[in-house]
């Protein structure tokens, strides 16, 4: 009977790139000197210079050692907080005038408001919201008016016209019919 003879073979996954010597170095975790800078160079290199050194000589696998505090931090932070001096203008009520139309029997039959907008140049700036009890004219940044209305009305028969010479604001509204 013949002895048998066996022969191992390993495969790696992985080739070893580099000598021997820089494998091990990097393994125990030392570092190699930068071969690129002059010891004997007394002048400080901004990062730019150093980055344009070493592009230059192409050393790509060698590590880039900074002093430490040679980055100059910047001394203005990156978000600054402002305050501001200015206060809100407060918003004015505009002057106004508010008339009950009655019948001949001195029912009211509906509710007349003329305000006068002197700032106001276009009746899109006007917000104007009308309840069965109240009505709110805002206009943002200038004027906001609240007035409680003397009779509930129907807020759907309410209708609002601005005339742009004068800057007055006329809303017209119905009294709402007494529910029997």
């Amino acid at each position: 009977m013949q002895p048998y003879s066996f022969t191992f073979i390993h495969c790696w996954p992985f080739k070893l790139k580099g000598s021997l010597e820089r494998r091990q170095q990097h393994l125990q975790g030392w570092q190699m000197p930068t071969p690129c800078l002059n010891q004997n160079t007394k002048k400080e290199l901004t990062l730019d210079q150093l980055l344009h050194r070493i592009e230059a000589k192409d050393h790509s696998s060698a590590p880039i050692l900074l002093k430490k505090g040679s980055i100059a931090q910047p001394k203005v932070p990156l978000i600054e907080e402002i305050s501001s001096t200015e206060l809100p203008e407060e918003l004015s009520t505009p002057a106004y005038e508010m008339s009950t139309v009655n019948d001949a029997n001195k029912k009211p039959l509906q509710i007349e408001l003329k305000v006068k907008l002197p700032k106001v140049s276009s009746v899109s700036e006007c917000d104007l919201r009308i309840s069965k009890d109240d009505i709110i004219i805002n206009v943002p940044e200038k004027y906001k008016l609240q007035l409680d209305l003397p009779e509930l009305v129907d807020e759907e028969t309410a209708t609002a016209t601005f005339n742009k010479g004068k800057g007055v604001l006329f809303v017209t509204v119905s009294v709402a019919k007494p529910v029997c």
